[in-house]
Order: C-alpha cells, then sequence, then structure tokens
C-alpha cells in the first residue's frame, strides 16, 4: 500500500508577484547603466574648537566615499549575477522574452517582442507570466495571498 503525500501550495497574489519580478527586473536594467556612484567627497576645509580624538572611526570624507563607492560596487555585481543566474535558468522561450524585453537598454514593448519572435499574442503572455512565475520563485520574492482567518 502507497501512501499519497499531499503537497499544497499557499495561493500566490499574481499581480503583486508580477509587479515585484518588474521592479526587479528594473532594478537590474539601472544597476546595469550605474557604472559608478557619484559619491564624491567634500574637498572644503572645516574647522573645530574640539581637538580631533583618536579612535578607529573614518574621519575623512575621501575614505567615507571610497568605503561607500565599493560596498555599492560589490552589491551592484552581486545583484546582477543574481538576475543574470535567475533568467538563466529559464527555458528558451521564456529566456527570450525577458532578455529583449527587460534586459536590453532599449524600452522595447510587448507588441514588438511578440511580433520578433513570432508568436501569437496569446502564446507571448502564457509564456511571459510562466517566466515570471519562475524568476519569482528562483529569486525568492514571491509573493503570497494573506489567508484571513475565520472566513
Amino acid at each position: 500500500m502507497t501512501k499519497r503525500i499531499d503537497f499544497q501550495l499557499s495561493m500566490i497574489d499574481r499581480k503583486a508577484t508580477r509587479d515585484e519580478v518588474e521592479c526587479a527586473l528594473e532594478k537590474y536594467r539601472f544597476m546595469l547603466l550605474t557604472q559608478e556612484l557619484d559619491q564624491l567627497p567634500k574637498v572644503t576645509q572645516s574647522f573645530s574648537l574640539l581637538p580631533p580624538s583618536n579612535t578607529n572611526a573614518f574621519h575623512s570624507s575621501t575614505e567615507t566615499a571610497a568605503v561607500n563607492n565599493a560596498n555599492y560596487e560589490m552589491e551592484r555585481v552581486k545583484y546582477i549575477k543574481r538576475i543574470s543566474s535567475a533568467v538563466n535558468r529559464l527555458g528558451y522561450k521564456e529566456r527570450q522574452i525577458i532578455i529583449i524585453r527587460y534586459m536590453t537598454q532599449d524600452d522595447v514593448f510587448d507588441y514588438e517582442v511578440y511580433n520578433q519572435l513570432n508568436m501569437s499574442e496569446r502564446t507571448y503572455h502564457r509564456h511571459k507570466s510562466k517566466a515570471f512565475y519562475m524568476l519569482a520563485f528562483a529569486l525568492g520574492i514571491e509573493i503570497y495571498v494573506e489567508e484571513v482567518a475565520g472566513a
């Protein structure tokens, strides 16, 4: 006798998940465009009546700016790799749609993408929807419907 294992996935809020994935892809596009963060150090002197204290904290605006730029660059590279690896796990058609629609520098409309890929509008939206949910799970940004207790 075999036991059946029931696995129920919570209901996903489709619109919120789609919006979250679009935000992630838009952030990806933005991260690609920002090569460096323009956090320039202050070059004007400041005077104080208090003597300087000797601690291990950064006092120089140049040092602070350098640390902030290095941290931003590491986060940027990490985010770009995370999105790229998630997109690379998609199927061929889904990957094509996401790359053409969201990962190029040009703003491309849906109708341009499905015409370029020789797809019907319905097939295009079906593949795009599938790609969004697969990306949401791969990136861990899916949003679930909150169940109301006692309803």
